[in-house]
């Protein structure tokens, strides 16, 4: 069948992959002039199935109120003349309980494992460089209240049979020697060994150029205006390059979906939450991370790449503004210099910020809509890397008409009816 996939960031990417190995003409449409740059080109780095957790978690609540009135704070909340803002800050909200959480994190795990798997299979398939690196995430934590905490993740860790290990401050500093230098800021730390490492965008890069050697065709420099309907289905693609039909399409647009979306009668509680990051060279090896330390205090991730560090983290509500205040750095500046001070050159660091295309359950919206021909692979949120490949797999095989790998249940834009 024609394809035409609408939006060229990893999920983008990686759905055009699986469609394009089963033999069909698969194009890409975007308005960038390559692949991955924008929500894909400078994410935290990390591949990390056994951090996948809801935002909406019992207290966060109470702890978003306590983080606004902090400088290095995790959350930043811009207030806007924007209603979809405050429905969908109440949509999570209402996520905030127990019961939800357990569902919503089960959701999460069942893709990210499963994703998790595609990876191996890919990297045994073909040879694809992205400076990977398998030796996990350290959850690191500076309080022992965070580490009591942590206890309910790893129940729900252990019944989902994902391998994790406890540590104590000895634990951490064996896991990731550089931080022998401040044992004395770390009370323990939960280990994902499962989880990998990398750069998102030179791996998206890599497999656009797999793709196109499969035939995709990729349309850069090309915006998607608007969808067509008629006859209770979708016909057509607008473009600023004319009008595009296909057999069926993907919609992998990221923060940018629900607004094409809407316009055809789908409403898609995606929401962009913004966040920062910086890459900077290394200096000093012995004081540089060896994979990724993630500081539960501030949620800044700290990732290692060959020869450089990329530092992820804060989550500023702002709508689609994507600017670059200095005060918003202070965070993620903060931590590198705090775990692996002289490990990197801060004054040689890329500034960088992208949105998150964050749903309010923080589960990925993916499959099949009220229109036969059109599909959905959005929301991922801070996961997007993490649960590319799962996702697009679990995508294509809806499109082809088989059973995916993983249950359906709770995925598609039906839960929100």
């Amino acid at each position: 069948m024609k394809v035409l996939v609408l939006g060229s960031g990893v999920i983008g990417v990686t759905n055009a992959w699986y469609l394009a190995k089963e033999g069909h003409e698969v194009t890409v449409v975007d308005r960038q002039p390559e692949a991955a740059l924008e929500t894909s080109y400078g994410n935290a780095g990390m591949i990390s199935p056994g951090y996948a957790m809801p935002w909406a978690a019992p207290g966060v609540p109470i702890k978003a109120m306590k983080w606004m009135m902090q400088d290095l704070a995790p959350l930043a909340i811009q207030p806007k003349l924007d209603s979809s803002m405050y429905i969908w800050m109440s949509k999570m909200l209402r996520n905030c309980s127990e019961a939800a959480y357990a569902v919503n994190k089960e959701r999460m795990l069942r893709i990210a494992e499963y994703s998790r798997d595609c990876f191996v299979d890919l990297r045994n398939e073909i040879d694809i460089d992205y400076e990977q690196r398998t030796g996990g995430t350290l959850q690191l934590f500076r309080t022992q209240k965070q580490l009591d905490s942590a206890a309910k993740d790893m129940a729900i860790l252990k019944e989902c049979d994902v391998p994790f290990e406890a540590l104590d401050t000895a634990g951490c500093v064996k896991a990731e020697p550089a931080l022998a230098y401040v044992n004395e800021k770390i009370v323990g730390g939960l280990r994902l060994p499962g989880d990998e490492t990398g750069d998102c965008f030179k791996f998206t890069q890599s497999l656009a150029k797999e793709c196109e050697a499969l035939g995709v065709k990729f349309m850069f420099n090309t915006s998607v205006d608007a969808l067509d309907v008629e006859k209770g289905d979708v016909t057509g693609v607008h473009t600023s390059a004319g009008f595009l039909t296909a057999d069926k399409y993907v919609v992998a647009m990221g923060s940018y979906s629900p607004l094409l979306l809407a316009q055809i009668g789908i409403k898609v509680p995606v929401y962009p939450i913004k966040g920062y990051s910086l890459t900077l060279p290394i200096v000093d090896e012995s004081r540089a991370p060896v994979s990724t330390v993630m500081d539960e205090t501030y949620k800044v991730a700290v990732t290692r790449f060959d020869d450089r560090i990329r530092v992820g983290g804060t989550a500023e509500i702002t709508g689609y503004d994507l600017g670059l205040p200095e005060k918003r750095r202070a965070s993620v500046d903060h931590v590198v210099d705090d775990l692996f001070h002289g490990g990197g050159d801060l004054s040689k660091a890329e500034f960088w910020s992208g949105l998150r295309p964050m749903t309010p359950d923080s589960v990925p919206v993916l499959g099949e809509t009220k229109y036969k021909s059109l599909f959905l692979n959005t929301g991922h949120g801070t996961l997007g890397w993490t649960m590319s490949l799962g996702s697009s797999r679990y995508v294509a095989d809806l499109m082809c008409g088989r059973e995916p790998h993983i249950s359906t249940a709770g995925l598609s834009v039906a839960r929100y009816s």
